[in-house]
């Protein structure tokens, strides 16, 4: 679930931003991550044959891991230039 929420608010952050740039970044690296949770619990469930794809933050491998960690770092990096939301308004 919280891998999910992820992905959500890095979509979000993708609507916020104004740079095109900007935008795609996000929304690829949340999609990135959404996908790759998505066909490691499909292969653990059995519903794809194994491929050797880790869990973002869970799966052992320490490459893995701090891909996964740039990759959240680059979505805070990039939440800096959002507009705020309607919320904190």
């Amino acid at each position: 679930m919280l891998i999910l929420l992820l992905v959500l608010r890095g979509i979000q952050l993708s609507l916020r931003l104004n740079d095109p740039f900007m935008k795609l970044s996000a929304f690829g690296i949340s999609l990135s991550l959404g996908l790759q949770a998505a066909v490691n619990l499909a292969m653990t469930m059995g519903l794809l044959p194994t491929k050797g794809i880790p869990l973002p933050f869970i799966s052992y491998g320490g490459s893995s891991l701090m891909v996964s960690l740039v990759m959240v770092g680059l979505l805070l990096s990039l939440s800096r230039h959002a507009s705020p939301s309607r919320a904190s308004r």
